[in-house]
C-alpha cells in the first residue's frame, strides 16, 4: 500500500472518529424532537465505526494506523 493510501485510511478514520464522538456528545444533550434527529445521526456514526473497528481488526491493520486507537465503538458510542 503507497503512503497516501496509509494516510487517507488514517485521515477518514480520525475523521469519522471525531464525527461520531460529537454526535454522542450531542444526542446525550439534545431534547425534543432534535433528540431522535441526535440519537439518530449518532447510531449511524456507530456504525460506521465498528465496521471500521471490525475490518481493522478482519484484515490485522493496528486501530492506530486507521485513526481509531483507545475508542471501543460498544462502550464509547452507545
Amino acid at each position: 500500500m503507497s503512503n497516501v493510501h496509509a494516510y487517507y485510511l488514517l485521515d477518514v478514520g480520525r475523521e469519522v472518529r471525531e464525527s461520531a464522538e460529537e454526535a454522542k456528545r450531542d444526542a446525550d444533550v439534545a431534547e425534543g424532537d432534535d433528540r431522535l434527529f441526535a440519537q439518530g445521526r449518532a447510531m449511524a456514526y456507530y456504525e460506521v465505526v465498528s465496521l471500521m473497528h471490525q475490518q481493522a481488526t478482519a484484515f490485522g491493520l493496528p486501530f492506530a494506523d486507521v485513526g481509531l486507537q483507545g475508542i471501543d465503538p460498544d462502550r464509547d458510542l452507545l
